[in-house]
């Protein structure tokens, strides 16, 4: 049978080239490749032996890529990333799917969950893309995101209520060694109050003691509530947050819940999605598998 390509040199060759090229350095080459200069040498030289021209310039301090060479390299690294796409593209690709949450919602809540997810969808790349700015979902790639609020969501958008709201008092059990858990508003004021950007500490303190006075306790304030959490665990003060983020460490111990009251609030956690003809089958995947998580914490 006759040979198809009679000029193609070794492909090792044309592979030690590319390297090369880019680095014009053995020795960086060398590295990348993970072989030694003189193996790399020998191949360069070979290639431009059977070539019968010369490709790089051996100069004091490294290489230059020859006429011949500058042309060849761009050709060859163009074929080269042909061959590694024809490659790839034979392997089946895992599903992508980005879900945007907040940092909060992502350490809390999210992440503890993720390794369940990977072990039952391991087909399915899911991207977590946590940050407290309204994501968009053509030009940051979202495919679905949590939002918190109200359920009035813009034209061209699905939406599902994920969970309502709960807020809970919590504290470290080491808070109280010594001393007792607060039963009253005047008991409640020995303690920091951690405060997060919601501020719900006068909603709270309204509903559950209706006739209390001004506060006195010491406050901390933090920008993100799960600060406040983990300020919270190590025995900083009483924290308010979502009873979703902090049951984990509830039942941990690390955290107990202070009163039994909670606050309910006319804002709730809601899937969002863009309205599409059609949607990627991950998506309705992370969707179930979000409500089943919701559902069962």
């Amino acid at each position: 049978m006759p040979n198809g390509f009679p000029e193609l040199p070794p492909l090792n060759a044309l592979r030690v080239f590319e390297v090369v090229a880019r680095h014009l350095n053995f020795r960086l080459a060398a590295e990348e490749l993970g072989v030694t200069q003189a193996a790399v040498a020998q191949q360069i030289r070979g290639l431009e032996a059977h070539l019968k021209l010369r490709l790089f310039e051996r100069l004091p301090r490294g290489l230059a890529l020859t006429d011949a060479g500058l042309g060849y390299s761009a050709s060859i690294r163009s074929a080269l990333a042909m061959i590694d796409e024809a490659t790839r593209l034979l392997r089946p690709q895992a599903a992508h799917l980005t879900v945007s949450v907040t940092p909060t919602f992502a350490s809390k809540w999210l992440i503890p969950r993720l390794g369940n997810f990977a072990q039952k969808h391991p087909d399915i790349d899911l991207r977590v893309l946590a940050t407290d700015r309204l994501s968009h979902f053509s030009t940051d790639g979202v495919d679905i995101a949590v939002r918190y609020g109200k359920p009035e969501i813009g034209a061209g958008l699905n939406s599902e209520l994920l969970m309502d709201q709960r807020i809970v008092a919590v504290a470290s059990p080491t808070l109280f060694e010594g001393t007792r858990v607060p039963a009253s508003f005047a008991q409640l004021q020995d303690f920091i109050m951690l405060h997060d950007a919601h501020d719900f500490w006068p909603q709270y303190l309204a509903a559950v003691f209706p006739q209390h006075a001004q506060p006195t306790a010491k406050n901390l304030r933090f920008n993100q509530t799960s600060l406040a959490i983990d300020a919270a665990v190590s025995g900083q003060g009483i924290a308010l947050a979502s009873l979703a983020f902090v049951s984990d460490e509830i039942v941990a111990g690390r955290l107990v819940q202070v009163f039994a009251q909670q606050l309910g609030l006319d804002k709730s956690f809601y899937l969002v999605w863009p309205r599409k003809l059609q949607q990627p089958e991950s998506l309705g995947v992370v969707r179930r598998w979000l409500k089943q998580q919701a559902d069962n914490s």
